[in-house]
């Protein structure tokens, strides 16, 4: 009897491990603010942990862009209500599988239709294997920004984003560097029907994947 119940759980896929469920958002903290490199908390409309044996081993977080021009540049202003960012993707151990069984099964518990946004941050040497894994779309990469940050290093506002009077102030403690960018991907989660209708919509040109090395740690 030993012997039959080992023979089961060795032939259990390795799906068979794991749940993907919705948490809260302070469930949320521990991951984010102490595992990603990050170390900050972003909007959260959506978030849902990764559990192996009941124990929270990653979390996928999804909010609203801080950009309104990303949210009506996609599809168009008509649909921009239906962008979500996946803004967060930490994983405690990044064990095999784990990233792709998180975010596949996320997104299919998202409300319908929803246009999911993405970015794999070339500043970390990201390429966004796990979008590849997982049926995303390649946009890209994202246009050419810059930063002003003050001379010891401490971030300001994006350059963009600043206006001449604000600049002129802190313009000899500061200097103008470029900002890393970073790979978008998207992902259309609709009917079929919902699904083609907005990929008509798409104000961006599909590309194919881009390649780098293939061991990127998971903390998006």
């Amino acid at each position: 009897m030993n012997q039959v119940s080992f023979d089961l759980e060795e032939n259990l896929s390795v799906h068979d491990k794991y749940s993907v469920r919705q948490i809260n958002y302070q469930d949320t903290k521990d991951l984010i603010l102490n595992v990603h490199y990050a170390k900050r908390m972003p909007s959260i409309s959506y978030a849902y942990g990764l559990f192996e044996d009941s124990i929270l081993v990653g979390l996928v977080s999804y909010g609203v862009p801080a950009s309104p021009r990303v949210c009506e540049g996609l599809c168009g202003k008509e649909h921009s209500k239906k962008v979500l960012e996946l803004n967060r993707l930490v994983l405690r151990n990044n064990k095999k599988n784990e990233a792709s069984i998180l975010v596949s099964k996320s997104l299919k518990l998202l409300p319908k239709p929803t246009i999911v946004i993405s970015y794999a941050d070339t500043s970390q040497n990201h390429v966004g294997y796990i979008y590849q894994a997982t049926n995303f779309i390649y946009l890209g990469l994202s246009a050419k920004r810059t930063d002003r940050i003050f001379i010891n290093g401490e971030n300001t506002r994006h350059g963009r984003t600043m206006t001449s009077t604000h600049i002129e102030n802190i313009k000899e403690k500061t200097v103008l560097v470029d900002r890393p960018r970073k790979h978008r991907y998207l992902h259309i989660m609709a009917n079929k029907r919902d699904k083609k209708e907005l990929l008509k919509q798409l104000k961006y040109e599909i590309k194919p994947y881009p390649k780098g090395e293939i061991n990127e740690r998971i903390s998006n």
